[in-house]
């Protein structure tokens, strides 16, 4: 089985480099890939509970989970 591991250090919001990790995160999950994130510096916040995203976002909390349900290990 293939692996891949993502490390994201970007903030939740203001980029959107950590919503783009987490719908790579999804196909590859979708595709049979064994995925890891890992939350470092400021990527700890896309874990944070009770998350209000600015107008226009997504809600990267429930996207981590989403990638969770799907498989995903998380490290924080």
């Amino acid at each position: 089985m293939q692996s891949l591991i993502l490390i994201l250090q970007e903030p939740s919001y203001g980029t959107e480099k950590a919503y783009n990790a987490l719908r790579y995160a999804r196909a590859l999950l979708a595709a049979g890939v064994q995925t890891r994130i890992y939350l470092l510096a400021d990527g700890v916040s896309v874990a944070k509970r009770g998350q209000t995203p600015p107008k226009g976002f997504y809600n990267l909390g429930h996207m981590l989970h989403g990638v969770i349900a799907q498989g995903a290990v998380v490290h924080v």
